[in-house]
């Protein structure tokens, strides 16, 4: 366990690795505030099906 964490410790402090994962963050981070758009519009396109057939004869 011990040289698990000696070897996360080193693979952060290079620079190659720290931008790696700088790249990995910004890509989690722009999946989550997609799907919270994708979920937010969809959810409201939904509702708005959802008016219009309800004030269809």
């Amino acid at each position: 366990m011990k040289s698990f964490v000696n070897y996360l410790r080193s693979f952060v402090r290079e620079e190659e690795g720290a931008t790696a994962t700088e790249y990995a963050v910004m890509l989690a981070l722009i999946i989550v505030i997609a799907l919270g758009a994708i979920t937010a519009l969809g959810e409201k396109v939904s509702s708005t099906f959802a008016n219009v057939t309800a004030q269809l004869p």
